[in-house]
């Protein structure tokens, strides 16, 4: 007798318009696309062709475009987050509620899904409810700094001051902010959208919604998974990782050809995202800081704000010193890759979740640079809590200097020093258990049942 199979969903997916928020909601919609879901991925219209390479299920996952009409003080073309500076995201939020939420609910009522997906939509989950689908919250921020701040709730607001501690019951004393960076707190109280500040935002897309789920895994997030269910009363579903698998550079290509002029593990590589723009004085500081090693470095860096080029924005005299062992290159890269090649043998990151997880799941020695409210979260879990990275120390007015960078990475890079050789050690035994055997998948098979239950 043939076996029954099992109802087949279809999602609808409607992340923050970042591409650190777009690709792993992609990521996850072709794993679940892999398993026979269908998947409508709502987005801006201009992001299509720069994610469509990423779509590997392409009949079952559907673009489904936006647009997004102008909104006084964004510039004419904006459309991601990456297209303005952080101080401007507050009007791609107003953009994302005034303007799309009618697109958004047409398409919905047309398509009829079972689960909507979102994130800082808070308006998505009465929408939800109001059109018969459930609402899951997922989360591409770690588990960490997603409930560090949400379970502010009460002790936050623009009459009092922001906590320099940590919030009643939370499960680390490591992967916590410093007193001096209380500051970092600052941003839950700034608008983010029309007449909402991004803490608001932030509580009411969770305190409506059905389900949260966060990519990351029990082994290393549990005990702030069972936090967030704990405070807020709702079921938390975890995804795992859901990463891809890189693609090793072909031959041909300029960094292949480039990493291949170096012995094996002696290459400092560093990458800070889309949305990580240093100062110029702090750009250069960097800069210098990786000439101060000696190593030969590949420096994946976008202009430091108020220079147009990186070549305009290089120290003085500094190409003609570090001559072809250093590169510094403004465009996009693919990282994955490059963290593959054998010459790869320090990674030098700003530590956002999924750059975590590709240095996690990579070879090269991790050493941290965090910026942003998250990324100093996630450098501290892999620094305190895992042991398998150094982070970066920092004055207490967020300065990094040259010789706190090269101290940093040499480190790591000396295996036979006590520092190297422990995060070398604890590196690999992490790397060993999430790219073992059915690890990642058996988290997306689990997470499914999850659904098919909650449907």
């Amino acid at each position: 007798m043939a076996m029954a199979r099992s109802p087949k969903l279809h999602i609808a997916m409607y992340p923050w318009f970042a591409f650190g928020h777009m690709i792993p909601y992609l990521h996850l919609s072709n794993e679940l696309a892999e398993r026979g879901h269908s998947i409508t991925f709502i987005l801006p219209k201009k992001v299509q062709s720069q994610l469509q390479h990423l779509n590997l299920h392409p009949t079952l996952i559907s673009f489904h475009p936006l647009t997004i009409p102008h909104v006084d003080g964004l510039p004419p073309s904006a459309e991601t987050a990456s297209d303005v500076p952080i101080s401007l995201h507050h009007l791609l939020a107003a953009a994302m509620d005034r303007t799309t939420r009618l697109q958004v609910e047409a398409a919905l009522r047309a398509l009829k899904p079972d689960f909507l997906f979102y994130d800082a939509a808070y308006w998505a989950p009465p929408l939800a409810s109001k059109l018969g689908m459930k609402s899951i919250f997922y989360s591409a921020v770690s588990a960490s700094a997603f409930s560090y701040c949400l379970v502010l709730d009460q002790q936050i607001s623009k009459s009092r001051p922001i906590p320099t501690g940590p919030p009643p019951g939370y499960p680390s004393s490591t992967v916590v902010l410093r007193p001096h960076e209380a500051r970092l707190l600052q941003f839950l109280l700034f608008p983010f959208g029309e007449d909402i500040t991004f803490h608001e935002r932030l509580t009411a897309a969770i305190k409506l919604c059905d389900v949260v789920s966060i990519r990351t895994c029990q082994e290393i997030e549990g005990p702030f998974c069972d936090y967030i269910e704990r405070r807020f009363g709702k079921p938390v579903f975890v995804t795992g990782p859901v990463l891809v698998e890189p693609s090793p550079l072909a031959p041909e290509d300029r960094w292949a050809q480039w990493l291949s002029g170096f012995k094996p593990g002696s290459v400092i590589f560093c990458a800070f995202g889309s949305q990580n723009f240093p100062g110029k004085d702090q750009f250069q500081e960097l800069l210098l800081g990786f000439e101060l090693t000696g190593l030969p470095f590949l420096a994946a860096l976008k202009p430091p704000l108020g220079a147009a080029t990186i070549e305009e924005a290089l120290p003085e005299g500094f190409q003609e010193r570090v001559g072809g062992r250093g590169v510094v290159y403004g465009g996009w890269v693919p990282q994955p890759s490059i963290l593959s090649h054998p010459s790869v043998g320090c990674f030098v990151s700003h530590c956002g979740f999924g750059s975590m997880w590709e240095s996690l799941m990579s070879d090269p020695q991790i050493v941290l640079v965090p910026e942003l409210f998250d990324q100093t979260f996630n450098a501290r879990l892999l620094a305190e809590e895992l042991k398998v990275a150094v982070e970066v120390e920092k004055e207490e007015n967020g300065w990094v200097s040259k010789e706190g960078l090269c101290k940093a990475i040499k480190s790591v890079m000396d295996e036979e020093g006590e520092v190297g050789c422990l995060v070398k050690k604890n590196h690999a035994k992490w790397k060993e258990t999430l790219m073992s055997q059915g690890f990642m998948s058996n988290y997306i098979d689990n997470f499914v049942r999850q659904l098919l239950d909650l449907k």
